[in-house]
């Protein structure tokens, strides 16, 4: 690997978007829907198969919560059972101060639980 570049080859690699998340996250598209992480989007193609098989009645991708004036949660997703419950599902391979206090705010609000993936 190249120690030092000149000031092309650093432009070049900015044009390229080689950033890496703060936790490691790669962005993800798969049917022309961008995921934040590989995680997510393999938990949506499994979604997908679960839906195409029938063991679900559908799912939303990244529903907005309004918590208060301002404040929003976007959850990964809702799954639609069969049995006419659902269940708001967040996949996360970090757990930050923010996403721990918006699921507090969430779960006591809305008197829901969200699940982790």
């Amino acid at each position: 690997m190249q120690e030092h570049w000149n000031i092309e080859q650093y432009r070049e690699y900015q044009k390229k978007g080689n950033k890496r998340s703060k936790y490691g996250a790669v962005k993800t598209s798969v049917d022309g829907q961008t995921f934040d992480s590989k995680k997510e989007a393999d938990y949506y193609c499994e979604l997908k198969l679960r839906l195409q098989s029938g063991d679900i009645k559908g799912f939303c991708l990244q529903p907005v919560f309004i918590l208060a004036p301002g404040l929003k949660y976007k959850a990964d997703f809702i799954v639609f059972y069969n049995d006419g419950t659902s269940e708001i599902i967040d996949t996360k391979g970090f757990k930050t101060k923010e996403y721990i206090a918006k699921k507090k705010f969430f779960e006591d609000k809305y008197n829901l639980k969200i699940k982790e993936e």
